[in-house]
């Protein structure tokens, strides 16, 4: 029988990198006791980290789904990936749940990736619990990332707990909700509250009542008590807290140690509690009609079982052995068995019923983002709004013969992220793997190998330069071939002259009468649009150029389409040479977030690399600078940044325009193309 959509919680696992997010997650497993022990990143035995790759880097490289049962509420976690190159994941699961449990780290607060996701959660009206983990930890201080959290992400932020003792010193935490404590129990499973210490009441009543200012707040009636000095009793005050918390009016910060289980019972009430079922709530993406709809928020690429499709239910009640339509594709597809996941763990079911989150194997054409309807209807697909890819690699097989194998791989990991890219470069010839970061793509090679047994290596890629003129010339191009028989000849004058913004092509013909007969003159335009493809500074393609046919001659025996589209290369070549030919860069436009002390070192080498600052934007001890920096000099952003800002930096960017090339640069990239095209003949 499918879980009813009351009784379902569907919750994001989503912060910054090294949080503890996972294991936070399997805390959760092991006190709902959905697992008999509490696994550890460190020792590859975590639920939800169950990749080689995963256990090897000891991170989280894509999302993973799992579910506990508690107070007869079924709970779907998403734990998700918190590196910038991987947030891919992150983004697709923030998209099909109610709530999203926001996992700091009481060490180092409000982080890029922390800030990012609380806007994306905002933007897609999640309610957002939030649990401030690794409080053991030195220079761990829950209150300074509570206040933190109050001044970037919201004033809505309110403690729902607090932590007895900090650092090594730390022993348990207090609930101040039901004003109780819970005990550090040391890796065990939480058995039940205890008495708050006597010394710490002081500090009790004041969260507490913190707690109940945020909370009455929100409702008229216990606001007109609380005033009047009334007592107000733990159930009424969860009640309004469990509104506030649906409506988005408040956020609960809780708190606890992952590693050691302190602070998941508290926790997992909180969800059940705080975050609205998919009855109360509704579909996270609309659909029109009343039948079965079902959307695909993420694929996995498994070699041996196939493609594994994740999704979340919208409308009505998916079975096994249905028959649906892809919405995308219009196309059918057979639904065999259906899989409930607890990280690479399957169980089958015969359903699974609205709201609930599950998976399938072996369709045929679905990928993520389609989705699944129980008959063809027309619908508007959803988008989930993937980032483009900022880094990109030229990719070869290592061994000749297996660029098919590398292809259908990396199109098969594409599937399971569609941040990942592979395109091949119409200039350069490359072929590029392009992801979010260089750790990103690296993995993707990783995964190449293991799964699909093709090795690969990566270069940087050329970049990708294009040349124009910059003033009108005018040359003839003349060829004349005569040998025994019918000869060849094709002759005609043009005039080169600049377009405004170094972009496109045009050709005029101003011949007058036929001294180019009308059937020759297009072979002419072909010739020189060949001849265009290689310019004669580095071997680039030439853009922004008017080229005017004015004159001419034929023969009407030796002349011929060849002979005029040959003359039409040789006339632009010649008038190519006079025309001030310059080279072309692409410029990028780049947003870089970094932590505020790192700002001037980070301004510092945006100016080396020929990067024009164009903004800042401070932010809560982060800031966002714009800049426009040239190509070529940020195929290495990344390492750079990271080790700048200590890894808390972050970036993207995006194509903008091209411009001119400074002499003394252009200079060296044309000596270095003539050593390249030596070396080849060679």
């Amino acid at each position: 029988m499918a879980v009813e959509p009351g009784k379902i919680r569907n919750v994001a696992v989503v912060g910054h990198r090294g949080t503890g997010k996972t294991s936070l997650v399997e805390g959760l497993l092991f006190q709902a006791g959905a697992t008999n022990r509490l696994g550890t990143v460190e020792s590859g035995s975590t639920v939800s980290d169950w990749d080689e790759d995963e256990q090897r880097r000891q991170m989280s490289l894509s999302a993973s789904v799992c579910h506990v049962e508690w107070q007869g509420r079924k709970i779907n976690l998403i734990d998700t990936p918190g590196d910038a190159g991987f947030q891919g994941d992150a983004i697709a699961a923030l998209r099909v749940v109610e709530g999203a449990l926001f996992c700091l780290s009481a060490v180092m607060g409000v982080e890029v990736q922390t800030s990012r996701h609380w806007a994306r959660a905002e933007e897609a009206d999640l309610s957002r619990v939030v649990y401030v983990n690794m409080l053991d930890r030195e220079r761990a201080d829950f209150f300074r990332v509570l206040d933190a959290m109050r001044e970037q992400l919201s004033d809505k932020c309110v403690a729902v707990h607090i932590p007895i003792g900090a650092e090594h010193e730390l022993t348990g935490i207090v609930d101040l909700l039901h004003m109780q404590a819970y005990m550090d129990p040391g890796g065990q499973r939480e058995t039940g509250a205890t008495e708050i210490p006597g010394d710490m009441q002081a500090q009790v009543d004041e969260y507490r009542e913190k707690l109940l200012d945020a909370v009455v707040e929100t409702d008229e009636g216990l606001m007109e008590r609380y005033l009047d000095g009334q007592e107000l009793g733990a159930e009424e005050v969860a009640k309004a807290l469990k509104d506030a918390v649906t409506r988005g009016e408040v956020f609960p910060v809780a708190c606890g140690v992952a590693s050691k289980n302190l602070g998941t019972m508290a926790l997992l009430d909180l969800l059940v509690e705080g975050v609205p079922s998919p009855a109360r709530k509704g579909a996270p993406i609309a659909v029109d009609g009343d039948g079965t709809a079902a959307f695909i928020f993420k694929t996995i690429a498994d070699p041996f079982a196939g493609r594994i499709n994740v999704f979340r239910v919208l409308n009505g009640t998916l079975k096994a052995d249905a028959s649906v339509v892809n919405a995308r594709a219009h196309s059918k597809e057979r639904v065999g068995q259906l899989l409930d996941l607890q990280g690479k763990e399957h169980s089958q079911v015969s359903e699974l019923g609205e709201g609930d989150i599950g998976a399938v194997a072996k369709l045929k054409e679905t990928q993520t983002g389609d989705l699944l309807l129980d008959a063809e209807r027309e619908v508007e697909l959803p988008q989930i709004g993937f980032p483009e890819p900022v880094m990109s690699f030229a990719v070869t097989p290592k061994s000749k013969g297996d660029e098919e194998k590398m292809a259908a791989g990396l199109r098969r990991l594409g599937e399971e992220d569609p941040t990942i890219q592979m395109r091949r470069d119409p200039q350069t010839g490359e072929q590029l793997l392009s992801g979010l970061s260089q750790m990103h793509v690296e993995v993707a090679v990783e995964r190449l190998k293991n799964r699909f047994n093709v090795e690969v290596d990566l270069h940087q890629p050329r970049v990708p330069y294009l040349e124009t003129i910059r003033k009108e010339a005018r040359a003839q191009g003349r060829y004349k071939k005569q040998t025994g028989g019918r000869g060849q000849f094709g002759d005609c004058v043009i005039r080169l002259e600049p377009l405004d913004s170094h972009q496109g092509y045009e050709f005029v013909d101003k011949i007058v009468g036929g001294v180019i007969p009308q059937s020759f003159r297009p072979a002419v335009d072909k010739g020189i649009q060949e001849a265009m493809q290689h310019g004669e500074l580095a071997g680039a393609p030439v853009q922004g150029v008017r080229v005017v046919l004015v004159d001419g001659s034929y023969h009407t025996v030796d002349s011929s389409e060849m002979a005029f589209k040959i003359a039409g290369s040789m006339a632009f070549k010649s008038a190519y040479e006079q025309a001030g030919p310059v080279l072309l860069e692409p410029i990028m436009e780049l947003e870089v977030t970094t932590p505020d002390e790192s700002v001037g070192a980070v301004n510092g080498d945006l100016n080396s690399r020929r990067g024009r600052l164009q903004g800042m934007e401070p932010r809560g001890g982060m800031t966002t600078i714009k800049a426009e920096v040239p190509m070529a000099e940020i195929l290495t952003y990344s390492q750079a940044l990271t080790s700048m800002t200590g890894g808390r930096g972050d970036y993207h960017m995006h194509f903008l325009r091209y411009e001119e090339v400074p002499s003394h640069i252009a200079q060296k990239v044309i000596e270095e193309t003539k050593k390249e095209k030596e070396e080849v003949k060679a």
